[in-house]
């Protein structure tokens, strides 16, 4: 507690998914300095506004989650965008932080880094050993340059900036708009959605036979600062369940817990994205003493609750009282 008294904190994308749930944790850990900055007021893909930024607040720490993100369909459709707004974002922050005389960085990756074929369960040393999944590329690649950037500022400079890879995030206050929401959020919408209208199908990108490793926002935001507060490690670190799951079962998942008992069914037109993804968790197990807590089940029951109940607040069309 007392590490975090004593730090300002400035956390890009604070007041996003994850960001909102690091937040919380900071004030719950007792840090009374915490600054979110908003996208209207400063645009971190432009070095005057990050400068500006960081003599407002003089942070000792920078945790920098702000990204361009989305599914597959987003990536697809956006790819130049992907690749410029979040290599920018990065190389920029954190340059501008080591000349700032931040004392530490916080730089978050991406599972999409990993190449496309990497043997399961994903080792953080296997990062380099392909080319990422086509889809979500660019994506990937611009996010895994904040790993190189970090590990060369630490060699030249001695600049204390680490690198955590979570997996997929899921959980309350995710993105459930269908064009740019991810698996979890879109399938929980379409499942309600079409239970209340009395439709008998819905309609799934891909075969089903890919799988995934998905963790709670609130357990990714803990690992997150774990790792803030006691590593100072060049290596990278990945922060994950260590569940895999099929995204057919994980369907058949959703569709029981939304109580949907309609026809899924699978346009096997759309890509299916990478194979297979599950992390090993070792090292942030080792070197942070972390491991997930909330399992898939209750984590899903949560995100459809939250879900429903934002729903009814706000009153949308086809919501049946």
């Amino acid at each position: 507690m007392s590490f975090w008294r004593k730090k300002r904190i400035l956390v890009t994308g604070g007041s996003g998914f994850l960001g909102s749930f690091v937040v919380e944790k900071l004030r719950e850990k007792g840090c009374e300095e915490i600054w979110v900055p908003r996208s209207q007021e400063f645009d971190l893909r432009q070095v005057e506004s990050i400068r500006r930024l960081l003599n407002e607040t003089r942070p000792n720490v920078v945790i920098h989650l702000a990204a361009r993100v989305g599914g597959i369909g987003a990536n697809r459709a956006h790819p130049a965008e992907f690749f410029y707004d979040n290599l920018t974002m990065g190389v920029h922050l954190m340059h501008e932080s080591w000349r700032a005389g931040v004392e530490k960085f916080v730089a978050i990756g991406t599972v999409c880094s990993y190449p496309k074929f990497t043997p399961v369960p994903f080792k953080e040393e296997d990062l380099w050993n392909g080319y990422p999944e086509e889809t979500n590329a660019p994506y990937g690649l611009a996010k895994k340059m904040l790993l190189v950037q970090a590990q060369a500022y630490r060699k030249q400079y001695g600049f204390n900036a680490i690198y955590l890879i979570p997996v997929n995030l899921y959980g309350p206050r995710d993105n459930f708009d269908l064009e740019t929401s991810h698996v979890i959020p879109a399938l929980i919408r379409k499942c309600l959605e079409a239970k209340e209208r009395g439709q008998r199908q819905v309609e799934v990108w891909g075969t089903g036979s890919a799988t995934r490793e998905f963790l709670y926002v609130e357990d990714a935001a803990e690992g997150i600062l774990l790792a803030t507060e006691i590593y100072d490690g060049a290596e990278p670190v990945n922060l994950g369940s260590g569940h895999e799951i099929s995204i057919k079962e994980l369907v058949s998942l959703i569709a029981r817990l939304t109580e949907f008992s309609g026809e899924i069914l699978w346009d096997v037109t759309k890509p299916d994205g990478q194979p297979r993804r599950c992390l090993d968790t070792g090292r942030a197990e080792k070197y942070l003493g972390f491991k997930a807590k909330v399992s898939l089940e209750e984590g899903l029951r949560r995100t459809i609750d939250w879900y429903k109940e934002k729903r009814r607040a706000l009153a949308l069309p086809g919501l049946c009282p």
